[in-house]
């Protein structure tokens, strides 16, 4: 058993691994098993993914209580969290999530990376940016998920909010 200070977060990680883990199986279980495309079917990966998750959440659950993680590096970083900068990235997923069926994969994806940005531009202690830091990395959103938007709608024929029926934006 170990006695070490971090073996109780350490153990409560391997714990959290085995039972998200257990709830995937949990949930591939209920997924149809006929098989599909050269003998997959549509469980196979939620499958992979609940073994590897168990067999992972195992192995970190016996290195935390047989002397702790090994050969861990000392935490790196600043001594709290930056409230700000998660506020940010959070504000930028959100907002994603609840814009993208009305103004369309491309202009949500390209206003939580410009969100995202300012977060994470904050946390390194940076300037945030004005209007025209604002603009480029809105800009660059949008060269990132146009390029994906047309992949996956033109070439992959997967269908994402649009705000245009057109398919090109």
């Amino acid at each position: 058993m170990a006695t070490t200070p971090a073996a109780l977060p350490q153990t409560l990680i391997g714990a959290g691994a085995l039972l998200v883990g257990a709830v995937m199986a949990w949930g591939a279980a209920a997924i149809p098993a006929e098989a599909g495309y050269a003998g997959v079917g549509p469980n196979f990966l939620p499958w992979l993914v609940s073994v590897v998750l168990l067999l992972c959440g195992a192995l970190l659950l016996w290195e935390a209580r047989s002397g702790g993680f090994r050969q861990l590096d000392p935490p790196s970083g600043a001594a709290r969290g930056d409230w700000t900068a998660l506020a940010w990235v959070s504000a930028g997923v959100l907002l994603n999530a609840a814009l993208i069926t009305r103004i369309g994969f491309v202009f949500s994806c390209a206003l939580c990376f410009a969100l995202a940005v300012r977060g994470l531009r904050g946390s390194e202690g940076k300037p945030a940016g004005g209007l025209r830091q604002t603009g480029l990395d809105v800009l660059t959103g949008l060269l990132i998920t146009l390029p994906v938007f047309w992949l996956f709608t033109k070439l992959l024929a997967i269908n994402l909010p649009g705000l245009t029926a057109t398919g090109w934006l």
